[in-house]
């Protein structure tokens, strides 16, 4: 199994990401002799400054990526780049189809081509779906469901089985990691759940209260390098021990909300709409838990890998 030691060169897709920022600073540090190349098509004026990584604005299209695989030479690559739908206002369906299915596809038959070591995709909990018969811990091996009920979710459901089934037929080739984190928050962190959390007067249902597994955005950042470093090919779900209700989260951030019956949450999320993107799916996310199992994950990186706990990642959250 490949390490940080044995790595030249390490690229990273999605560098302008705030989990991407944070992690490559963090390897930039720990690891100076490593070149990191970030590449993402947004500005790259407010990005880490450090003389081992470098950035290059780029838009994710195939002939673009050839180029950039064609050009240098990298040992991993992180795809930290899936178009999420917190930048739906920004991006239509068939954008983020593009990217998410098509994008990834070619990345990593670019990835096996060049004979990159060791590639790391992020994917979501998401992915499971929030459904009421869900178990209280998710195992990694359980079906992914989110796709039933909210089509919008489809992108993100097949983006995760095109890595997962790239990753068991290439595992012989190269080394593969395929991570599902809970719910990531923090200061750079502007997802759906941190805007969410923050944003006063959101509905909150009343009669349902789903627990939640939130991890810090520098504790997710430490698990990727932990990843690169000492776990080998397979799928992970990445999150804390300690749960905490939807409701006790809101009102430890001390925001106000509008509480109301979930039967007319749909119509209430509409007006949210006006401040920011509140998706479909994500209904379902604050009526019923999704709770991920992070045993296997242990198995790799110890049983301590969160330093931070989900009210001392919620108090981070006000640094915003």
């Amino acid at each position: 199994m490949i390490s940080l030691k044995d790595v030249k060169s390490i690229l990273i897709i999605g560098a302008g990401g705030g989990l991407a920022k944070l992690t490559a600073s963090l390897i930039a540090q720990k690891f100076p002799e490593i070149s990191i190349h970030g590449v993402d098509p947004r500005d790259t004026d407010f990005l880490v400054r450090k003389e081992n990584i470098k950035y290059q604005r780029m838009k994710y299209t195939r002939g673009n990526f050839e180029r950039l695989f064609r050009e240098k030479s990298f040992d991993m690559v992180l795809h930290l780049g899936r178009l999420s739908h917190a930048q739906s206002d920004q991006a239509s369906l068939s954008k983020r189809l593009d990217l998410n299915l098509m994008g990834t596809s070619k990345i990593l038959e670019l990835c096996l081509k060049q004979q990159v070591k060791k590639v790391l995709i992020m994917s979501t909990y998401h992915v499971y779906g929030a459904l009421h018969d869900n178990p209280v811990f998710i195992p990694e091996d359980y079906p992914l469901k989110a796709s039933i009920k909210y089509p919008e979710l489809r992108d993100v459901v097949e983006m995760d089985q095109i890595a997962t089934n790239w990753m068991w037929k290439n595992q012989n080739q190269i080394e593969t990691i395929v991570l599902r984190p809970c719910s990531i928050i923090g200061p750079q962190i502007k997802n759906t759940m941190s805007q969410y959390l923050t944003t006063p007067y959101v509905p909150v249902p009343i009669d349902f209260n789903p627990m939640f597994q939130f991890i810090h955005e520098f504790d997710m950042a430490k698990v990727i390098i932990k990843c690169l470093d000492r776990v080998p090919t397979g799928i992970f779900n990445v999150a804390p021990d300690e749960v905490i209700s939807l409701r006790d989260a809101k009102d430890h951030l001390g925001v106000p909300y509008l509480p109301a019956p979930i039967f007319i949450l749909e119509q209430a999320a509409k007006i949210v709409k006006m401040a920011w993107s509140f998706p479909d799916y994500f209904i379902n996310y604050i009526k019923y838990s999704c709770i991920i199992d992070n045993s296997e994950l242990k198995k790799h990186i110890g049983e301590e890998f969160c330093r931070f706990g989900p009210k001392e990642t919620l108090e981070l959250l006000k640094l915003d």
